[in-house]
């Protein structure tokens, strides 16, 4: 038996025991994006055919793509692959900083305001339905886990080390887009492989969507080796 309860939460039900528990959760894009938690087959297609009718279209979902079972069962609820990010590892080490200023941020007025201008140019160019969740900005800045490029008194650019799973991971990495192009990003990404190689730390891992050659130019520019990737459903 499936039971709703909660606005966004389902649970399966087997004797009174929950056997199998179903999710959704609506990122800062305003996306609903769908999670269910059981090892049964038949329990995942209840929960899915269940929420699937409670809830406003499109709805989302993502999946290791190494995990072809579980996207299978996806693709049999009606999801098909939107969109794709390849999961790369880089060794740290020693960089230079071309010329342009690169240290941990002081000053977080300045580095909010970085981020909202990078984020009002994400909006209008690409749109956040292409960038990973955590690119959005938390509501309080966490300087301790950035680092930023200068110029002329105002911050560029910047690294944001996302949360740890396995391994360090970077976030975020951006720049004002009339700033792009001139070696910022490569000099940022040099400065935090420099930092965490000092601090003991053998390698380092982020996402890339594979549309973004740009990123995929970045990531090979450091040696970084590709791991794994995941994918992006969406029923509609």
């Amino acid at each position: 038996m499936i039971t709703r309860v909660a606005e966004h939460q389902w649970h399966a039900l087997s004797d009174d025991r929950v056997v199998g528990r179903g999710e959704a959760s609506r990122r800062p894009d305003g996306r609903l994006f769908l999670s269910i938690d059981t090892w049964h087959v038949a329990e995942f297609a209840h929960l899915a055919s269940a929420m699937l009718a409670a809830l406003p279209r499109p709805l989302y979902t993502v999946v290791d793509e190494a995990d072809g079972g579980l996207k299978s069962q996806w693709e049999r609820a009606g999801f098909t692959t939107r969109r794709r990010e390849w999961e790369y590892v880089v060794p740290t080490s020693p960089g230079s900083l071309h010329g342009v200023t690169i240290a941990p941020p002081t000053d977080e007025d300045l580095l909010r305001s970085l981020d909202d201008a990078v984020r009002a140019e994400v909006s209008a160019s690409v749109g956040w339905s292409s960038m990973p969740a955590e690119v959005l900005a938390p509501a309080t800045l966490d300087l301790t886990k950035y680092v930023v490029a200068s110029e002329s008194g105002a911050y560029v650019g910047l690294v944001r080390l996302g949360p740890v799973r396995r391994q360090t991971r970077i976030g975020l990495i951006a720049v004002r887009a009339e700033r792009q192009r001139r070696g910022i990003g490569r000099a940022l990404l040099a400065y935090v492989l420099d930092s965490l190689y000092r601090k003991g730390i053998e390698s380092v891992s982020f996402e890339v969507d594979e549309s973004n050659p740009a990123a995929i130019a970045l990531a090979s520019g450091t040696g970084a080796r590709r791991t794994g990737s995941t994918v992006e459903l969406v029923v509609r």
